[in-house]
């Protein structure tokens, strides 16, 4: 298992708790809203599915060792992963969600939903981490390298397309960090009409 880097003192961290005995790490990224098919609509159904697909894969990894989950606080995959880590943790107690910020006032431009789900998500996290508090056209891509640096795992909501995520696991393979795709929408069947004749 990878060790977690050194923090610099650029970063902040808010502990609820300290992990007494760290199991496996990972961290999240993916597209957000704008990029997704389904855009901003969560009651969509490619939407609800992929939330599923989502919960059920935190399950297995759960299963599998990993107990400390890494959000860096964006729409879409980061924050419906934190969402599902938060609901998981009726089950499962000692797991940690640890909340990743790149820069104070991250969701301020956001509708009003998106702020308090945001805001949310800070205020349950056991840890809290800011990767800097000032927006700079760098404060993301140091975001996003706390979050490959400090991970055993990162799960990804990718298709391919070239952005952040993509950044995020170069960085993460770079680094020798193995990483899952979860794919925004899963492979249409094709309809048994279409296949006959």
């Amino acid at each position: 298992m990878k060790d977690a880097s050194p923090v610099s003192s650029l970063f902040y961290n808010r502990y609820l708790v300290t992990p007494a005995s760290r199991g496996l790490r990972c961290s999240f990224t993916g597209h957000r809203p704008q990029k997704l098919p389904f855009g901003f609509d969560e009651e969509d159904e490619r939407c609800r599915d992929f939330k599923r697909r989502l919960r059920e894969t935190l399950v297995e990894l759960i299963g599998e060792g990993y107990t400390h989950f890494l959000s860096g606080g964006a729409l879409g995959m980061d924050m419906w992963a934190a969402e599902a880590v938060l609901e998981l943790k009726g089950d499962c107690p000692y797991i940690l969600l640890e909340m990743v910020s790149p820069f104070d006032g991250q969701a301020r431009r956001w509708d009003t939903l998106s702020q308090e789900r945001h805001e949310r998500l800070f205020a349950l996290a056991d840890i809290v981490t800011a990767t800097g508090h000032n927006f700079s056209p760098y404060c993301m891509h140091r975001r996003n390298r706390y979050l490959a640096d400090n991970t055993d795992l990162l799960l990804a909501a990718y298709d391919g397309t070239p952005g952040g995520t993509a950044e995020t696991i170069s960085m993460a393979k770079a680094l020798g960090v193995p990483v899952r795709i979860l794919p925004v929408v899963e492979k249409e069947l094709p309809l048994l009409e279409n296949l006959e004749g």
